[in-house]
């Protein structure tokens, strides 16, 4: 079933802004897909930083710079997270496939 609603996109637009994919497929287009393939890499990518981030923070003698480093890259995987959720959940709203096993 097509979407009537714009597909939110893993990746920024022009000056950071929303970025959205308008299409009539079902989530096979090569955009689609490479959508997929992005948000399932950022998914990823957190669950490994969280993983190196949890040791880190747990270490006392971790300086502030290390502090802060791994403080603005898990921002940033929270930012993907919440961006492929909230994309994820139009996409469920409007009755469509989610994952690309799925497509």
């Amino acid at each position: 079933m097509p979407s009537s609603r714009p597909r939110l996109l893993p990746w920024p637009g022009l000056n950071g802004q929303p970025c959205f994919l308008v299409t009539d497929d079902t989530g096979t287009s090569y955009l689609s897909r490479l959508a997929d393939e992005m948000e399932t890499v950022q998914l990823r990518t957190g669950a490994d930083l969280l993983g190196h981030a949890r040791p880190l923070l747990r270490d006392h003698r971790a300086n502030a710079r290390e502090l802060r480093f791994v403080g603005h890259r898990l921002a940033e995987a929270l930012h993907d997270a919440l961006r492929v959720a909230e994309s994820r959940g139009q996409r469920l709203e409007d009755g469509e496939e989610t994952t690309p096993e799925q497509s």
